[in-house]
């Protein structure tokens, strides 16, 4: 090194870069040893203390809105051990949206946030403005929830009279969720009016539409709410013996309030009298039913694509097949579904629709086949992949 030129300082080891970066690798070496962890005589011990460790530093992040050390766990765990990544981000997601309150008098309760993800149709897309005006709806909505059996008598189901976005949903970021759960809980236990500037800070309004009056147009939209309830309540038991009963009885129970309520969802959503037609899909905590509903967004947008390729070259479904075949965009994985032309081969129209590292690409495979019988196409084959010119591989017809 020449004497002249002055050595490049180094970090302290105390730096925030440098607590951040250990906490991410912390994270990421918890979820991988409780995925690796072998049995022994200890294992019971040692896989509840790290549980713990990994709980604990996941509230720590959550309550000092350290997002980006939780997403770049989350990130970093994806390359380094698919099940640590799975892991990792069930427990990330289910502390944001579900936490434990003890009361003065001792007892522990419960809130979780959920949502509903809802497809709306209409004539020239919502009105914002014309959203939630009208409150006697909104007051028996939130009532239904109890009396249609999917929430407990002896809970507390406060919803939110606001018709989230897509955007608005997926920019609310894992400690954002916990503050807006603190900030239910204190509306929901608190006998003077409390202010909760977590869940009006998530009403970040929604982007400009761009249908016309005369479009039909399809959205969807997410009714957010939280439940406060006793953690030793015996009507959210799930019976060990009966685990799939229990939970289509549930199904049930929430097809029938869909049919029951989707009026009353009509009136909080429109006052113009324009005919709103809504299909639910389901009541899922917060990430549960997030994913469902970027989940469908996405095949419908795949079925709007496909159409206009049609469109563009004058074909109609019926004379085109399919194929289908995990791809990578961008180093992510994705399913790409191509139209080719039955007369001629030509690729008429592609679409790729992103897919989770631990997805079950069979579901994804049999939602595909269903949309694309929608359309009207009658052939479709599965592939291994698409090589680097976009050819499928090794193709197979499509067995239901």
């Amino acid at each position: 090194m020449p004497k002249n030129k002055r050595p490049t300082p180094r970090k302290s080891a105390n730096s925030a870069e440098n607590k951040q970066d250990a906490a991410i690798q912390t994270l990421c070496d918890l979820a991988i040893e409780l995925v690796e962890q072998e049995d022994s005589e200890s294992f019971f011990e040692v896989m509840e203390q790290k549980e713990n460790d990994l709980t604990k530093l996941i509230r720590k992040q959550l309550n000092q809105k350290n997002d980006d050390v939780l997403y770049e766990a989350i990130d970093r765990a994806k390359y380094a051990d698919i099940d640590a990544y799975q892991l990792l981000k069930e427990r990330i997601e289910e502390a944001s949206e579900v936490m434990l309150f003890k009361r003065e008098e001792g007892s522990t309760v419960e809130v979780n946030a959920f949502v509903i993800p809802m497809f709306v149709r209409t004539s020239g897309g919502l009105d914002r403005g014309q959203c939630f005006q009208d409150q006697q709806a909104f007051e028996l909505l939130t009532k239904s929830f109890q009396e249609a059996e999917l929430e407990s008598q002896d809970a507390t189901v406060v919803l939110v009279n606001h018709a989230y976005h897509l955007d608005e949903i997926d920019g609310i970021t894992y400690s954002h969720l916990s503050e807006m759960i603190r900030d239910a809980f204190a509306s929901m236990t608190n006998k003077k009016v409390a202010a909760t500037p977590a869940i009006a800070r998530s009403l970040s309004g929604w982007p400009d539409s761009d249908f016309a009056a005369e479009d039909l147009a399809v959205e969807v939209r997410f009714l957010l709410g939280f439940t406060l309830k006793s953690t030793e309540d015996a009507f959210y038991a799930v019976p060990n013996d009966d685990v799939d009963a229990f939970f289509d009885a549930r199904a049930e129970r929430f097809q029938h309030w869909a049919e029951q309520n989707a009026p009353l969802m009509a009136r909080c959503l429109g006052t113009d009298g324009r005919e709103i037609d809504i299909h639910f899909l389901y009541q899922d905590l917060f990430h549960g039913g997030k994913e469902r509903g970027i989940a469908e967004q996405f095949m419908l947008q795949m079925m709007s694509d496909l159409n206009q390729g049609l469109l563009q070259h004058g074909i109609a479904a019926e004379q085109t097949k399919a194929v289908i075949a995990p791809a990578e965009m961008r180093d992510e994985p994705v399913l790409r579904v191509n139209l080719y032309a039955e007369a001629d081969g030509a690729l008429v129209a592609s679409f790729d629709k992103p897919i989770n590292y631990v997805g079950d690409l069979e579901v994804e495979i049999d939602d595909a086949y269903d949309a694309l019988m929608t359309m009207g196409v009658k052939s479709l084959s599965i592939a291994a992949e698409f090589d680097a010119d976009g050819h499928p591989v090794d193709v197979q017809p499509y067995e239901i």
